[in-house]
This record gives structure tokens, C-alpha cells and sequence, in this order.
């Protein structure tokens, strides 16, 4: 038996009239939870590297047009091009919905790149003090991830596939068969078992003191969770599946960010090989 729902609107409340969503109260949630673990994490006792309360707001400034920016783009380019040729001015119509968490991520990697350039870091390597401050945000990451799924989930967005499981959500007003509440099983492998892993790994371990370790277990583990999760969500419906056996543009991109973040922490570990 199928767990009824009623729809729940995407409006979370007004403020002087204007409607104030889910989604975005997701994205702002995440970035204000995320800057405060940025904080924790950067103390001078216990980080590798040390980010003042400037360093920080100039941080998270960068990476709010890099995840907006890169998220957005993502999707045009991946998940719906011949759509935005035909209809550019959508491209910017970001309240419609369509953002790709891979082009995020490239985002994301650019804005750091950016934002460590400006830096004046005792030690001037960019490529190694951005990847200390991407592992900082690979922790982080998984907040914004699960809320987001959350929002997914209240706008009735990127459900899942039919199932006749005891665990498949109707909303009323909605198909009349049950689906995979897929957005909740992502919000609990990549949000908050990602975030405890990651956490985990960064306190308790000495992975913190190599430059690209815990960001490329991030890109590991984001990418397996997201290929099994694709088993149960819906494909896109202006792609659907790539292959006659059920690949997935998610499962194509997280497989290549598995094989990625395996290269990253393989080499983050050799290059310091020994000091585990």
C-alpha cells in the first residue's frame, strides 16, 4: 500500500507579497549551515589551513556565483541544450527550475581557483591551497546537497520511478501509481551519510593533512551514491535514458567524477606517501 500524500506548496511564505520557495530557502540554509562548519573547521588549531572572517565572506561570495553560475550552466549544456538554443532567455529564468550538481561542482572548483589567486597565503601554491580549502568544502558540501534533495521532494521534483513497494509516495492531484520518493533517498546517501563520512574522515583521520584527499573521496563517494540512487529515479524526460540498458546522464557524469576523485585521492596519497 502507497503512502498518500497531499501536495505541499512550493511556496514556503510571503514577505510583503513576494513569495519566498522552498528551493531557495534551501540554498540559503545550506550556505549559512556550510559558512559556520567553515568556520569550525578553520580554527588555527585545527586546520591546515587557516581562512580569516574576511577570507571566509570573500569565499563564500565566489562560491555563490560559482555554484548559481556553474549549476545553471550545467544544466543547459548536459541535461537540456536544444532547448535553450531555441529559447536562450530561459537560460537566466533560474526560478523555473534546472540545476546540475556536476556543473556546480566545476563551479564550485573555479570559483576556489579564483578566490585562492587572490590569497596571500604564507604558502603561494594555488593548486595546493585550493585543494585544502575544497577539502574544507567537501565537508560542508553534503548540507547543501541533503536540503536540496528535501526542497526536490516538497516541490514534487525529480521523483522516481514506479514501484509497487510499501515505501512509494502518491501526491494527490499527481499520477494515480506510486513512485520511488527518490529525492528522500538522495538526501539521506548524499547528504547526511555523505556529510558523516566526510566529517568523520577530516576529524579523525590525518586525510586533512593532504591536499585533494578528502575531495576526491567526495567526488568517490557523491558519485557511487548518486549511480545507485539513479536506479530509482525517473531520467530526465527530454533525454531518458542513453542506453537500451537504463544509463542515466547522472550515472554517466557521477561515473566519471568516481573515476576522478579516485585519481585525485590516489595522487594526494603518493605524493605524501609514508606520512599516513
Amino acid at each position: 500500500m502507497a503512502i498518500v500524500l497531499d501536495p505541499i506548496s512550493p511556496v514556503a511564505f510571503s514577505v510583503f507579497g513576494v513569495p519566498v520557495r522552498w528551493y531557495a530557502l534551501a540554498y540559503v540554509l545550506g550556505f549559512v549551515l556550510g559558512f559556520w562548519l567553515l568556520k569550525v573547521l578553520t580554527r588555527k588549531d585545527d586546520s591546515e589551513i587557516y581562512l580569516t572572517k574576511k577570507q571566509l565572506d570573500d569565499l563564500m561570495t565566489f562560491l555563490v556565483f560559482g555554484i548559481i553560475l556553474g549549476g545553471r550552466l550545467g544544466y543547459v549544456l548536459f541535461y537540456n541544450l536544444p532547448f535553450f538554443i531555441h529559447n536562450p532567455i530561459e537560460i537566466l529564468a533560474i526560478w523555473h527550475g534546472g540545476m546540475s550538481f556536476h556543473g556546480g561542482l566545476i563551479g564550485v572548483i573555479v570559483a576556489t581557483l579564483l578566490f585562492v589567486r587572490k590569497q596571500r597565503f604564507s604558502d603561494h601554491s594555488v593548486i595546493r591551497n585550493s585543494l585544502r580549502v575544497l577539502d574544507l568544502l567537501a565537508v560542508a558540501a553534503p548540507i547543501g546537497l541533503g536540503l536540496g534533495r528535501i526542497a526536490n521532494f516538497i516541490n514534487m521534483e525529480v521523483m522516481g520511478r514506479p514501484t509497487n513497494l510499501p515505501i512509494g509516495v502518491i501526491f494527490r492531484g499527481g499520477p494515480d501509481f506510486p513512485r520511488h520518493p527518490s529525492p528522500l533517498y538522495e538526501a539521506t546517501l548524499e547528504g547526511l551519510i555523505l556529510f558523516v563520512i566526510l566529517f568523520t574522515l577530516y576529524k579523525k583521520t590525518n586525510l586533512r593533512r593532504y591536499p585533494g584527499a578528502i575531495s576526491g573521496l567526495l567526488c568517490v563517494f557523491y558519485g557511487a551514491f548518486r549511480i545507485f540512487c539513479e536506479q530509482f529515479r525517473q531520467p530526465d524526460a527530454q533525454i531518458g535514458f542513453l542506453t537500451s540498458w537504463g544509463l542515466t546522464m547522472g550515472q554517466l557524469l557521477s561515473g566519471i567524477m568516481v573515476i576522478i576523485g579516485l585519481v585525485v585521492f590516489v595522487l594526494a596519497i603518493k605524493k605524501h606517501k609514508g606520512q599516513l
